[in-house]
């Protein structure tokens, strides 16, 4: 697969229709950096008018993630990719447009070596930002990936 967010936003739509549905958005992808967007709307709201962290979660892991795809085609190796743990810090409420940063491409393809070096599966942690319209930081998601060659 090509990595743009038309071709992301097109993977959201068959492979997680759930994600699409709830608004999330990729924007921009490139080896080291991947932002979405996701807009607070009534599909996605919770009981307390703001957007449910769920679909924070999805808009966050979506930025890690398509990272970790976009090394493991670079790498042209057949990789399995997994999410092992998550945690997240709310800090506002998320009303509007949410847009997620992740800009740590590079602990990547330093993993994806070494696993190819030891054939041993390696663990990291990549952390998704989550900003409102106005600046704000809303919500921070942190993912630990698992890689492993097949």
């Amino acid at each position: 697969m090509e990595f743009t967010p038309l071709k992301l936003n097109t993977f959201l739509f068959f492979k997680l229709p759930s994600a699409f549905w709830c608004g999330v958005r990729a924007k921009h992808i490139s080896p080291e950096k991947c932002v979405a967007s996701v807009k607070f709307r009534w599909f996605n709201q919770n009981p307390f008018n703001s957007m449910y962290f769920a679909v924070q979660a999805m808009a966050a892991e979506l930025t890690t993630g398509a990272l970790v795809m976009y090394q493991i085609k670079k790498s042209e190796k057949n990789i399995s990719m997994l999410v092992a743990n998550n945690k997240g810090n709310f800090t506002k409420k998320a009303k509007g447009r949410i847009t997620f940063t992740c800009n740590q491409g590079n602990l990547i393809a330093e993993a994806i070596q070494r696993a190819i070096a030891t054939g041993e599966g390696q663990t990291f942690w990549m952390k998704s930002v989550g900003i409102d319209e106005m600046g704000d930081q809303v919500s921070e998601m942190d993912f630990e990936w698992s890689i492993k060659l097949k």
